[in-house]
């Protein structure tokens, strides 16, 4: 394992990933023009994402289904009324899927047909 900050790192994880990837394509970092890569660094400075994770938290098996984010409020709903969790932090995870929004939707109508708002 490496020490140091990330800006003194990342031109060798860049490195290292690109002779990882020759080893499966042979002479593709001669087709490389031009590498624009962002550490876990760089991502919590241009997006504030926490510790650069673009999934909020780790995704381990403390972090999944029922136990994301909280066991508390894995449903979407929180122990505050009216205030509901749809991003990358709550099941099924981060991407580009939007399946965090969708089941949060899923949640808030439900939420709001049993009170008798179904408009």
């Amino acid at each position: 394992m490496s020490s140091g900050s990330w800006d003194d790192l990342k031109e060798t994880a860049i490195n290292n990933a690109i002779n990882t990837l020759e080893l499966y394509a042979p002479n593709i970092a001669k087709s490389i023009l031009y590498v624009d890569a962002l550490s876990p660094l760089d991502l919590e400075r241009v997006f504030s994402l926490t510790e650069g994770n673009v999934t909020h938290i780790d995704q381990t098996l403390n972090q999944m289904l029922s136990f994301r984010p909280t066991s508390e409020c894995s449903r979407y709903a929180t122990p505050i009324a009216g205030l509901y969790l749809c991003g990358a932090g709550t099941h099924p995870g981060g991407g580009v899927t939007g399946a965090p929004g969708h089941n949060a939707a899923q949640v808030i109508l439900g939420d709001l047909k049993s009170l008798g708002n179904e408009n």
